[in-house]
């Protein structure tokens, strides 16, 4: 819990979010130009929902290789893509990642950073598990972009205040990621934007946390409860519409 607040289960939110962000799934595994024969890592694999994809991509000849940090997500992962020999998942840490240096042709972070203690450490993981010449991929949300109408525009801004500097670690690290790969020894080959558009409150409350987060805030002081509850019943009565940004970043490492 969170100020006395429930957290939703994880695997169920994953679940939601590989819904509403099956577009820029696609996009980002289209990025990592998958083709037979090669290995790809995905750091901070969850429950396993984007696996058997890659493994499709690299076919029998390659290899895919899950890690996480959270035991639960880990053993998910492994009981959903048991039928698929090429896929292996691991309990790691994506600050020291268990494996060796040079070990695979791509690797994926999506929506994973923004959580991490230190950012710049798993970029420079990132660089130290690719091969020469080999591509990452890394997905991020910038929290502070979200946008909803109706409602008032300083509540709107409120909430995203309080998401940014109390409810996740890295909230605006998607506006980050060019700067950290080449921090890491990256070449930044490309930066783009996805913007995934909610028009159903009862599907965008449960992936950006609308009311959950203004309860939260409600308790940290942070918004007035009658204000709060006025924005979410604004909200909830629509026309609705929610957006926020998810920035894309693919990175290469140079070729020995």
């Amino acid at each position: 819990m969170t100020f006395g607040v429930p957290r939703p289960d994880k695997i169920d939110y994953y679940a939601q979010v590989a819904e509403a962000g099956r577009d820029y799934k696609r996009q980002v595994l289209a990025a990592l130009d998958l083709r037979p024969g090669l290995t790809v890592l995905d750091v901070g694999c969850g429950p396993g929902t984007d696996l058997p994809a890659m493994a499709e991509a690299v076919g029998p000849s390659g290899a895919v290789l899950g890690v996480d940090t959270e035991p639960a997500m880990v053993e998910e992962a492994g009981r959903r893509v048991s039928g698929t020999p090429q896929i292996s998942v691991r309990l790691g840490d994506a600050h020291a990642l268990p494996l060796a240096e040079s070990s695979v042709d791509r690797a994926r972070a999506d929506r994973m950073v923004q959580h991490v203690a230190d950012p710049a450490a798993v970029f420079g993981e990132l660089h130290r598990v690719l091969r020469p010449g080999g591509l990452a991929c890394v997905a991020e949300p910038d929290w502070d972009s979200l946008v909803v109408d109706p409602g008032e525009l300083p509540t709107n801004r409120a909430f995203n205040r309080f998401v940014c500097s109390t409810m996740v670690r890295n909230a605006t690290i998607g506006r980050s990621l060019p700067r950290l790969a080449l921090g890491a020894g990256f070449e930044v080959l490309d930066v783009s934007v996805a913007a995934p558009v909610f028009r159903d409150f009862e599907a965008a409350d449960k992936i950006l946390g609308l009311s959950r987060n203004t309860e939260r805030a409600v308790r940290a002081g942070q918004l007035d409860r009658a204000v709060g509850d006025q924005w979410l019943a604004v909200l909830a009565a629509g026309p609705f519409l929610a957006s926020s940004m998810v920035f894309i970043g693919v990175f290469a490492k140079p070729a020995a």
